[in-house]
Parts: C-alpha cells; structure tokens; sequence
C-alpha cells in the first residue's frame, strides 16, 4: 500500500506540474496568436492514451511518462515535422514571429514552474508555518554511522558548529550544508576541530547503501515486544525507556548497544523508565547481543525529555510571502549548488544521480498535504531548472539559440536545428538511462 501511495502521488504531482509547464508555452503562443496543433500530458509516440479535438487544438494523453509537450506550428520541436517546415513561413506560425515574442514563449514553462514553487511556499508557510530544531539545543552531538563521514574524522557525539566558515543554526541547514561543505567546524570533548571533506565526498556518500547523514541520537524507547524474545514474558510496555544497564546510565540508544554487545548470552540489570517512575528489571540478552524489542523514538517524544527544542512560528499572509519567497530562494540555491556538484567530474556526485525511483521515493508511505505540496515544490523547481538547460531539445536550448539569433540578428538554419535536436533528444536520452540505471544498481544491490 505504500508503494502504491508513493506512485500516486507521484504520478499526480508530475502531472500537474508538466500541464502548467506546458500551460506556460500554450497561453503565450495563443496570445501571440500562434497555431498550437498539439497539447499532451506524456508523450503519444505512436498511439495516445486519450484525445480529443477542440477548436485548432489536439488536447491528449500520452502513455509514455517522460514529459509532456505543445506543439507549435512552425516550430522544430519534438515533433520533428520536416514536412511544414520545408513550406513557406505562414504569418500564424512560430517562425513569423518576432524574436522577442519566441523567447517569451520558449521561457513560458520554466517561468510558471517557479511560479508555482514560490506560491506553494507561500501558501504552505500561511498554512503550516515553519519549525526547527536549533542545534544548539542538541547538547551532546550527533550519531554518525555512515562510513564515509567516519573515514572523514567525524564520531558520534560530535557537535556541529559551521561549514566552511558559516554558522549552522538548524538541523535543515546542516543537511543542506553537505552538498558544497568543504570543511566542518565540530565541538568534541569541550575542544574544537576542523574536519575537511575529501574532494569526491559526495561521490564516495551517494554510494554508500542506503547513506544517512548525521543522525539525532535516540533514547533506547521500547515500542513492541517480538515473539522470539527472551524477555516477551516480562512486562515490558510500549514506551518504556532504558534509562541505565547494569548501574552504568543511558541516555542514547548508541550507548545501548555495544554494552548489549558485551553481555551477549547474560542476563543484565536494567532501569526503566516508565510513566515519570523508575523500575528495575533483570533481562535477558540473546547471543546476538540483543533484547528482542523493537525501538524508535520521535521527535515528539524528544522534544518532550528535553533532548531537543523546536522552535515553531505561524504567519499572516502579508508574512508568508516573504517566508515562502525566501524559501524558495533558499532552495533554488541549494539545488543549483548539487548541480553543480554533478557536473563537476572530481566531485563524483554523478553517482548519486537519481531516475523516477529516486524522484518517487521523496514522497512519504503515507498521504500527507503538507508534504505532497512540499514535494510538488520541489519537483517545480528541478523541472523548471533542467528545462533551462543550455541542451537543445529543452527550452534553455531554444532560448540559446534565440539569443544567439538577438545579439547576432542571424537565424541559424532549419537544417542546423533540426540537427542539434537530435542531437539534445540522444543526450536526454543518455541522462534518463544513466539516472534510472543507477536507481537499478542502488536496488539490485539493496536487495541482494
């Protein structure tokens, strides 16, 4: 069910973000009173899922799930019709038109995509308004299991001060600070450390199975009892915390599990807490080293022990347009910075490059609005910032050219264009096979 709550909102979110694109190019071509012959969700090679005829018009669906497009008379598109373009220029064509009209076309999709982030942003701070978790309410660092981040020097319990000479102040900023940190400043044991990232970082990171970040260090929270464990009989409740192991304290599930480790095949004296109250209980740890309880700890429940402060603020509307426009800013810097990471060789961020199971996986198991909306932003955003692209057979190649033709007052020729299209449709194509054979990779190896 999840799966199918995780493809659903994906297929939604997609769609309604190709038909506003392709609404970007539609209204403006109309408005310049421009023939629009097609307007597809999906591509139509060869057969549609749905069409119908309305007015000059064919609104349609097509069965391949790449895109979608608008085809406009007199324009070499993904249609490659050689066979208009070979007739005399029409006065409602694309071609007529005067330069500046073509650009405002061309740019129509990528405009609307930001757009909609901005006013999703907006809309979602009026709604929800903003939390964060302060890191200087984390008082005693991090978890850090990730092997890349351990080579690199980091140990759980490491607080997080700054990257590359820049104060972190959330928990969403140290996130986003892994994409262009070079450096890290970390407090451990009262003394500060600089830590510096190798240069393929985020190489070596995406292809670590299922990588993690730095992670909120958890108390050891009892959510259920398996069948098979050693300690079903002994009135163990959900929420009951371990508080100490054999007179030794525990705070974090991460001092937990190497003293369950060493005591493999014992019994152990532990300390529950439960309900405000203490109880002591003799427990068994199995040969593997474990309790048999299954654990987990929210943030709720961390912000309740005092292990974090979330910070909460609501807005008016007047407010939220500035805090939605600026979260859009701030994720639209954030999202040219990893592009710029994957186009950069030495960086090997290109391995970490993701297809549709990637995008897919963005959305929650469960349907929630506040993120289906969230994700939607996002999804606008990086549609909005490949489609400009300088690669022929995206807008931002058809606005290179568009510009070259302004500055130079030369038109580059039908034949040269149609030449460069195919040769942007075999590079897309490249992408798309190289972003959804590295989701294969990452699952064959997930899986095996």
């Amino acid at each position: 069910m999840e799966i199918l709550i995780k493809v659903f909102q994906f297929i939604l979110s997609l769609s309604l973000i190709i038909v506003l694109h392709e609404l970007g190019h539609y209204l403006p071509a109309k408005y310049f009173k421009i023939k629009v012959e097609k307007f597809y969700l999906f591509f139509d090679i060869k057969y549609s899922l749905f069409k119908k005829k309305i007015g000059e018009t064919e609104w349609g669906i097509g069965w391949l799930p790449l895109g979608g497009y608008v085809k406009i008379a007199g324009m070499i598109d993904e249609s490659m019709d050689k066979e208009q373009m070979s007739k005399p220029p029409e006065p409602w064509e694309f071609r007529s038109k005067p330069t500046w009209q073509r650009l405002i076309i061309m740019l129509g999709g990528v405009t609307v995509n930001f757009i909609l982030a901005i006013i999703i942003y907006i809309g979602l701070a009026y709604a929800y308004g903003s939390s964060s978790v302060s890191l200087d309410s984390i008082k005693d660092g991090f978890e850090i299991n990730n092997p890349i981040l351990l080579e690199s020097g980091f140990k759980t319990g490491d607080k997080i001060l700054s990257f590359n000479g820049n104060k972190l102040n959330t928990i969403s900023e140290l996130r986003k600070s892994i994409v262009s940190a070079k450096t890290y400043e970390i407090e451990r044991d009262g003394n500060k450390l600089e830590i510096s990232l190798p240069i393929d970082f985020l190489g070596k990171f995406s292809s670590v199975d299922n990588p993690t970040l730095f992670e909120l260090r958890t108390p050891f929270i009892i959510q259920n009892v398996a069948e098979e464990s050693l300690n079903k009989d002994y009135d163990i409740q959900q929420g009951d915390m371990i508080v100490s192991l054999n007179g030794k304290e525990i705070k974090y599930a991460d001092q937990l599990i190497p003293l369950l480790g060493e005591n493999a095949n014992r019994t152990i004296e532990v300390e529950l807490l439960r309900d405000s109250f203490k109880i002591q209980k003799t427990l068994n740890v199995n040969e593997d080293g474990k309790l048999g309880f299954m654990t987990g700890a929210t943030v709720k429940d961390m912000i309740d022990l005092g292990y974090l402060e979330l910070t909460v603020n609501s807005y008016s509307m007047v407010e939220s347009i500035g805090v939605g426009t600026n979260n859009f800013i701030s994720f639209f810097g954030f999202y040219l910075e990893q592009f710029a990471a994957i186009f950069n060789p030495s960086t090997g961020a290109y391995k970490g490059l993701g297809g549709f199971l990637a995008i897919g996986n963005i959305f929650p198991g469960t349907w929630d609005w506040q993120s289906f909306w969230d994700r939607t932003a996002i999804l606008s955003v990086m549609l909005g910032v490949l489609n400009l692209l300088p690669i022929p057979a995206l807008d931002g190649g058809h606005a290179m050219f568009l510009v070259y033709e302004m500055v130079s007052g030369r038109k580059p020729s039908d034949k040269f264009l149609e030449t460069v299209q195919i040769i942007g449709f075999i590079i897309l194509l490249s992408l798309v096979i190289f972003a959804n054979g590295n989701d294969i990779y990452k699952l064959f190896n997930f899986i095996v």
